[in-house]
């Protein structure tokens, strides 16, 4: 197994030699690694210990392994690589190079989990095993996604799809696991995989949740014409950063400045008073921010008290 793995990484440094050069960092290959780790023992540990199904390819490993007895550890090279040559062509050479580290590395995890004596007593409970799965196999997923990784599979299809029928990745990996997951009732009863969609619920909760960030933040437009009055306050009361931005009314046609901030959400109740205070009239538009970086939100967090260090 472990010389498979050296030959697949090998192939890979054969494919990117032709590509632009993009820079691959030692942090991103570590939590992808991670990422990969943690996904493969959500996959051992709960959806094949407690025989769930999956979508994409390892929805299609777990059937090759129910049906023809495969070791989702080979199978998920031997699906992924002819998917790779296929699809080269539309990665960038990180893209690539990312891609190929992290199929080996799910193969790689997926080998030495199924190795390791390890019983997780559920006593059954299927909704603790569909939880446990989607947890843990979305956390090591969002942050393989976050890091610019992926185990190639599905991703790569879509992405053909896209560049030639013009057709969303969203929509093609939605059909795709659709497909497998109907696929997989032929190992599965109807029970199993009611349970196996309470997993991929909560996984695809986890991912969207370990994407969007840590920082998450509240973008706040104000409409006033008392902008000057409420941007100083702004910036001497919360010491957050301000951007006036030229607009102009859509009935009037008359200029007027906008204002526009990042707070953190502890701190969208405070700015609301200082609007208020100047303009109880003001147009306030507030909008869910993912994830904020940079001075104040990632590094640099003015100090307002010890309630600021325990924000984030």
């Amino acid at each position: 197994m472990i010389e498979f793995i050296k030959l697949f990484f090998q192939m890979g440094v054969i494919m990117v030699t032709q590509q632009p050069d993009e820079s691959i960092r030692f942090i991103d290959l570590l939590m992808i690694g991670i990422g990969c780790a943690m996904f493969a023992f959500g996959l051992v540990f709960f959806n094949i210990a407690n025989h769930l199904a999956d979508g994409g390819i390892s929805g299609i490993t777990l059937i090759f392994r129910a049906l023809f007895h495969i070791d989702p550890a080979y199978s998920t090279i031997l699906i992924n690589v002819p998917l790779i040559i296929i699809g080269w062509r539309f990665l960038g050479r990180q893209s690539l190079i990312y891609t190929i580290y992290g199929t080996g590395m799910l193969s790689l995890c997926l080998w030495v989990w199924q190795r390791v004596p390890l019983t997780i007593a559920l006593h059954g409970d299927l909704l603790l095993s569909a939880l446990g799965a989607g947890i843990i196999g979305g956390f090591g997923s969002g942050l393989l996604y976050r890091y610019g990784g992926t185990t190639g599979g599905t991703d790569i299809i879509a992405r053909i799809f896209e560049r030639f029928r013009g057709v969303p990745m969203g929509r093609t990996l939605l059909y795709l696991d659709v497909v497998v997951l109907l696929i997989s009732l032929v190992y599965i009863d109807i029970q199993h995989m009611a349970y196996t969609l309470i997993y991929s619920y909560v996984f695809a909760r986890i991912v969207n949740f370990t994407q969007e960030g840590a920082y998450a933040a509240r973008g706040v437009i104000v409409v006033s014409e008392n902008y000057q009055q409420i941007t100083d306050e702004i910036m001497t009361e919360l010491e957050r950063g301000v951007s006036l931005v030229n607009g102009e009314g859509g009935f009037s046609h008359q200029e007027r400045k906008m204002i526009y901030v990042v707070v953190a959400p502890s701190e969208l109740y405070r700015l609301r008073q200082i609007i208020q205070r100047n303009d109880s009239r003001a147009f306030i538009s507030v909008i869910n921010v993912n994830e904020a970086l940079g001075e104040g939100f990632s590094f640099g967090l003015p100090d307002k008290g010890w309630l600021n260090r325990f924000r984030h």
